[in-house]
């Protein structure tokens, strides 16, 4: 566990409305697969399901957020992510997701994210 305690509000202030309309619903979307927490860390929002960090917000910027995705395979078929890269020495593939508008967490996007609240996905 971190020594340091961070606050949401280090990386939610002086931010859109439209970024910030994003950041709260993709939160509320992740709520309805499953109870989750938003753990700030030193640079990034992880997402957490009680036993894992299963996604991190690793940018909110000025008018999109963007969300990496790990799992165990890579999932190259899809509409969704920007790109996909294994992590070096891991069986571990990050998956890209930007988010500019509410309509882009779609059906596709709330599957992965219930593939990787399962925990046969659990890294």
């Amino acid at each position: 566990m971190a020594s340091e305690e961070y606050q949401l509000s280090t990386f939610t202030n002086g931010k859109s409305e439209i970024t910030l309309t994003l950041f709260n619903q993709f939160i509320n979307e992740f709520a309805k697969v499953g109870s989750v927490e938003v753990v700030p860390l030193k640079s990034m929002i992880a997402m957490d399901n009680g036993h894992r960090r299963i996604a991190w917000i690793t940018q909110l910027g000025k008018n999109f957020v963007h969300v990496v995705f790990p799992f165990k395979q890579e999932y190259a078929d899809n509409l969704c992510f920007q790109k996909i890269a294994q992590v070096p020495g891991q069986q571990q593939y990050n998956h890209h997701l930007r988010l500019f508008n509410l309509n882009d967490i779609n059906e596709e996007v709330r599957g992965f994210m219930r593939l990787a609240y399962q925990e046969e996905n659990a890294l």
